[in-house]
């Protein structure tokens, strides 16, 4: 696995389990993944309208690979609880009026777009 992607291990709290289970969803789909975005649908990790009323809010897509999408979920906790960038980024989304599962939310979304240690904008 440190051969097919070794900058994946690198990345802030990922390990073996969690890149192993991203690598094999990604090896087992190469026709669907066309883009970055493409990934997260797969994954389930991919944002759904679901407004009601007033509220613009989103969901994640229910749909995808269940396995891949709590790998997101465990990285996405580990850095939260761990590495100061993304601590820094889920206080400005608070600030914002973002609660912690929108901050998860995001932060599955932008995992697989993330280069080693990055946070989202």
């Amino acid at each position: 696995m440190s051969r097919a992607n070794p900058q994946l291990l690198q990345t802030t709290g990922v390990g073996i389990v969690n890149a192993s289970q991203l690598l094999m969803i990604a090896g087992d789909n190469p026709d669907r993944l066309h883009s970055e975005a493409s990934f997260a649908m797969l994954c389930g990790a991919c944002p759904v309208p679901a407004s009601s009323g007033q509220v613009t809010r989103y969901r994640l897509n229910r749909g995808g690979d269940r396995q891949a999408n709590s790998a997101l979920h465990r990285i996405a906790v580990a850095r939260l609880h761990t590495d100061p960038r993304t601590r820094a980024y889920a206080a400005r989304r608070r600030e914002q009026g973002k609660g912690t599962k929108e901050i998860l939310h995001c932060l599955k979304r932008a995992i697989p777009t993330c280069q080693a240690g990055a946070v989202p904008r």
